[in-house]
């Protein structure tokens, strides 16, 4: 670290000098990298400061400990904000087995390489990437709505886990939030619910500079936010100015001591604050400052004007005395106190540790229903519903509900003692979300960082409300589980609007998102059995409305292929294949049936199930080839979904039976009929394509 000198100062002039610290290092990084946002860390520097030298319970040292306050930088533009005190507080870094490696998460090399490639300073916080990133934020409102999961987690651990005399989780959930936070729909989704459930242990603090990227706010963001927030169900505070250092404390102060409703910390700021030409103007926010700007502003914080990265003698000891050590003390105590805790409640002590490694307990896949050949079938939500409540007695941190269609998904826990989390009654294992989708996946995603194991449902349809929180959910590599119903024409009166065309072949593209679309109630138990092992990956299960018939696995290959990504179902008899015919869930069927009509016409097909082509991809290529032997180029592909991508499995010689249009509102049989989705059609493809009359 390069030394200015130094010399005795009092406790305010070391608070002043940390605090332009932050600013400096925050303006020299997006000045080098021509890149980045300045305005908002020179900004709220001193309210960073405040909150982690002086509030939070955070220890450097183990930035992963259960008890931890969490920050999120839901602005996360800003990311110079959370790279500068995780620079100077020497926060280390994890990996992603949670061992503590003893290297500095971010070093002042990376500071310098900000938005390079291989910094641990990129453009935005990353969580998979940077030790003390609590969320990956970018996106705006995702990082707030990320904090209700949070604090709805760390409300439901205090319950289940907490005792007399052991209060194991108490921490508390700081965000900071921008205008564009509060303007995106999802953040007021977020904060609805976050206001209706009474997460008294979480606190948004809203950065009130005027400043969009297009100018002032008055052009586009007029509302009285205290208000809304009153109407909310918050507790509502104001800080006239982001540099009155004793009144943030004070205002943090009441955030801990309020009681049933989440707190909104309205601060006053001036973007880019110290740039005399800058401040209070949009060209603050997304832009290097300039060099001459940057001479002026520091000039104005009493800064070396043409000192690059500077870290003054003394602050970092400022932050180990601050923030070091009370975090250090705060782990310490609550290591102590664990392990008595240990002693007295074992059994509670071994599922938070196997939380804590996303680890699942023994027998967690005991009593997991087989179901029986059934040509009625049943539906795949159903045969979901049923394992959901099996899976959730045998694993009690997976909780989980939907957008106001629990009735709908089938995804109620209904078994004794199961209930619902509710405002005052945080130990219910069903969440009720509201017609919320964006921000059901987004608290999702938090209650997962948390290290519970969390579902959110929908219908496929409305993925697309959800779809922002999902991507982020694979970048976070999280093993959040989204249960997508209603997969395709089930719903047939319902109309095009609520048929899903183009959506599986969407999440499909999600690079780290594993989708899976089950053809039978046994393929719907393996799917979640692959699902519940995934440690750092999320997953999609998409499943039917309407009754699926439950194959007789003595006669067609067992469900357990599922784990492959797609298998042989049923083979050609005698001999190898001439044709092979691939499908994913309710078309399964149809191909079974076709299959059976070209078997008694002396041809040999194949039917290959395949409820995952990224699993399938993931095998090795001699698997791959046996399903899909390459000398068989004869092939055909049946969804009731788009038909981009299948060409990768057909080839250019296959076809494919899928959907070119929107679909239309008729029951699912004229449905059917009309978009080709029968066996007649599939034998009448297939002959086609094997040259037959």
């Amino acid at each position: 670290m390069q030394q200015a000198k130094s010399k005795a100062m009092s406790g305010a002039e070391l608070d002043t000098l940390a605090i332009n610290t932050i600013r400096t290092l925050s303006i020299d990084a997006v000045q080098q990298a021509q890149s980045g946002h300045p305005g908002t860390p020179m900004a709220l520097a001193p309210l960073v400061y405040v909150l982690w030298n002086e509030v939070m319970r955070f220890d450097p040292q183990d930035p992963i400990w259960p008890n931890r306050d969490r920050f999120v930088l839901s602005n996360g533009h800003a990311s110079m904000l959370l790279w500068s005190v995780l620079y100077l507080t020497g926060t280390r870094a994890v990996n992603a087995d949670y061992e503590r490696l003893g290297h500095p998460a971010v070093t002042l090399e990376d500071i310098k390489r900000f938005r390079q490639l291989g910094s641990k300073a990129p453009g935005h916080p990353e969580y998979h990437w940077v030790s003390g990133v609590e969320a990956t934020t970018g996106p705006l409102g995702q990082g707030i709505a990320d904090t209700v999961g949070m604090a709805m987690a760390r409300k439901w651990l205090a319950t289940r886990y907490n005792k007399p005399n052991f209060e194991i989780f108490d921490y508390n959930v700081y965000a900071i939030c921008g205008d564009g936070d509060l303007m995106e729909g999802i953040g007021s989704e977020a904060a609805s619910l976050a206001g209706h459930l009474a997460l008294d242990d979480l606190c948004w603090i809203y950065d009130n500079n005027h400043i969009t990227i297009e100018g002032k706010t008055r052009i586009t963001f007029t509302e009285d936010v205290a208000t809304r927030f009153l109407a909310y169900q918050w507790n509502v505070l104001r800080v006239g100015d982001a540099n009155d250092l004793q009144r943030i404390e004070d205002a943090l102060a009441v955030f801990r001591k309020t009681k049933d409703r989440p707190t909104l910390i309205i601060l006053d700021s001036h973007i880019g604050y110290g740039a005399p030409h800058k401040v209070d103007t949009a060209a603050a926010h997304g832009e290097p400052l300039g060099d001459d700007e940057v001479r002026l502003a520091k000039r104005a914080y009493g800064w070396p004007e043409n000192a690059q990265f500077l870290g003054p003698d003394g602050v970092v000891e400022h932050f180990a005395e601050g923030i070091g050590r009370r975090g250090a003390e705060a782990r310490s105590g609550w290591e102590a106190l664990f392990a008595d805790y240990r002693a007295h409640f074992p059994d509670l002590a071994v599922e938070i540790e196997q939380m804590q490694r996303r680890e699942l307990p023994a027998g967690w896949d005991r009593n997991l229903p087989n179901f029986p050949a059934d040509r009625k079938g049943i539906a795949g939500r159903d045969a979901s519903g049923q394992v959901l409540n099996v899976l959730a007695q045998n694993i009690p941190w997976l909780i989980g509900g939907a957008a106001d269609l629990g009735p709908s998904t089938k995804t109620a826990l209904k078994f004794a003692g199961a209930g619902d989390f509710e405002p005052g009654s945080s130990s219910g294992r069903n969440l009720h979300f509201g017609i919320r989708e964006h921000a059901m996946a987004a608290i999702v995603n938090g209650l997962s960082l948390s290290k519970l194991r969390a579902f959110g449902a929908t219908f496929t349809i409305f993925s697309d409300y959800a779809r922002p929180a999902i991507r982020l959910s694979a970048m976070m590599e999280l093993p959040a589980i989204f249960v997508l119903t209603h997969d395709a024409m089930g719903d047939g009166e319902d109309g095009p609007t609520h048929q899903p065309v183009e959506q599986l072949v969407s999440l499909r593209a999600m690079p780290g998102l594993t989708v899976l679309r089950p053809a039978d109630a046994n393929e719907v138990v393996e799917a979640y059995r692959y699902i519940m092992k995934l440690r750092h990956k999320p997953a999609v299960i998409v499943l039917s409305r309407q009754p699926l018939p439950t194959f007789d696995r003595s006669r067609y290959a067992s469900a357990s292929g599922v784990a492959h990504g797609a298998y042989v179902m049923a083979d050609a008899p005698g001999g190898a294949p001439e044709i092979i015919l691939i499908a994913s869930g309710s078309e399964v069927s149809l191909v079974i049936e076709a299959h059976k009509v070209l078997v008694s016409r002396g041809m040999r097909p194949r039917v290959v199930s395949m409820p995952s082509w990224d699993i399938f991809e993931d095998q090795p290529q001699s698997y791959r080839d046996q399903v899909l032997p390459p000398a068989v180029t004869t092939r055909v592909a049946v969804e009731q979904g788009s038909v981009l991508g299948w060409d990768r499995y057909v080839g250019v010689a296959g076809r494919i039976i899928g959907m070119k249009t929107f679909g239309a509102s008729a029951p699912l049989k004229e449905l059917q009929r009309k978009f080709g989705f029968e066996p007649d059609r599939v034998v009448a493809v297939a002959m086609e394509a094997l040259g037959r009359s």
